[in-house]
């Protein structure tokens, strides 16, 4: 009778230990990797198929819609968020905005070697929490592995899938003249929250990353009835880049009203400080709405009454204009051309 020999593997040390190569081998080390720490927070029934995809249920009537974001913030933690979080809001938004409801997830890990175990368990239940409270579950991904020094701590790439519903799909080419223009709330939280924990800024009210799921918000604008005709995400480039590609794509142009336009004493303080303008700093947890005006009050109203858009505002109005100019009326009574993002004002931020 032949005896078999059981090997015995402790588990991750998630106090004091490290990732190493082998855990993006393919081997028992990368299977223990992925079972103790992403299978066990990000866990569900599709995870758990264990193939190298996720068979998923046909949504039915409507177009799919997909959408993919890499994640490369520093640093990784900061006031209101981590990369994890964001790497889930971030996408959900991108899905959502596009007129659909966000249905699956995957998410792909850049790990360094020598990265903390504690940080990335840190960074997975960020994620699980983020996903579990959208209701937008992880259902398939992928880790790898590289040398000490040829990466920076971690990456992730996330990817979103949703639905579309006939009649419900939104772009930036659909902006019109005579359309008003409307912001969920304030700008720039995010990434004054990370130049601010970037470069140990110390404010009286800490500046804190708005980041979050906007699919809630979303989801209640549009039960309004109100005639939407854009919505967008003002990430990296701020407001003012998001606007001129809208501005471009539409054949449009825009008029925005300064004193309309909502931003915390501490991030124009923070902004002043660094030299930096408000409306090119990004955000990972506010929209912009461009809605036909006779349902720009309404429109309001409803941001208004969702947690996160209680600060919304109406900034501007579209109209035509053969250069696509965004433009904006300044508090002095002058106008002045907002343009396009100048090269990285805030490297990685999101």
């Amino acid at each position: 009778m032949t005896q078999t020999r059981k090997t015995y593997i402790r588990p991750l040390d998630l106090k004091t230990g490290q990732i190493d190569m082998a855990h993006g081998s393919g081997g028992r080390a990368m299977a223990q990797l992925i079972e103790e720490l992403f299978a066990k927070h990000l866990g569900n029934e599709y995870l758990a198929q264990g193939d190298d995809g996720a068979l998923l249920p046909h949504p039915g009537e409507g177009r799919l819609v997909m959408a993919t974001d890499s994640h490369v913030v520093s640093p990784l933690f900061f006031p209101g968020g981590d990369i994890g979080c964001l790497s889930v809001h971030g996408t959900i938004n991108d899905v959502a905005v596009m007129g659909a409801e966000p249905l699956y997830l995957s998410a792909g890990f850049i790990l360094e070697e020598g990265f903390k175990l504690a940080d990335l368990a840190r960074i997975v239940q960020s994620m699980a929490a983020a996903a579990r409270e959208a209701g937008v579950p992880i259902v398939t991904g992928d880790t790898k592995v590289v040398e000490r020094g040829k990466g920076d701590g971690v990456f992730i790439t996330t990817t979103g899938v949703g639905v579309v519903r006939p009649g419900n799909e939104l772009s930036g080419r659909n902006a019109l003249p005579g359309d008003a223009i409307l912001v969920s709330g304030t700008l720039g939280d995010h990434g004054m929250a990370i130049m601010a924990e970037r470069e140990s800024l110390g404010f009286e009210s800490p500046i804190v990353s708005d980041t979050a799921a906007l699919h809630g918000l979303i989801a209640a604008m549009r039960a309004s009835g109100a005639e939407i005709h854009v919505l967008r995400d003002p990430t990296r480039g701020g407001l003012a880049t998001t606007l001129n590609e809208i501005a471009r794509q539409s054949g449009v142009g825009m008029m925005l009203q300064e004193k309309n336009l909502p931003v915390k004493p501490e991030v124009e303080a923070a902004c002043e400080f660094l030299g930096l303008d408000p409306l090119y700093v990004a955000n990972e947890g506010k929209l912009v709405a461009i809605c036909a005006a006779a349902d720009a009050e309404k429109l309001l109203a409803v941001m208004r009454a969702h947690p996160l858009g209680g600060a919304a505002a109406m900034i501007g109005t579209v109209h035509e204009d053969a250069h696509h100019f965004v433009q904006m009326t300044t508090g002095f009574g002058g106008r002045r051309i907002v343009d396009w993002l100048s090269g990285e004002q805030l490297p990685r931020i999101c």
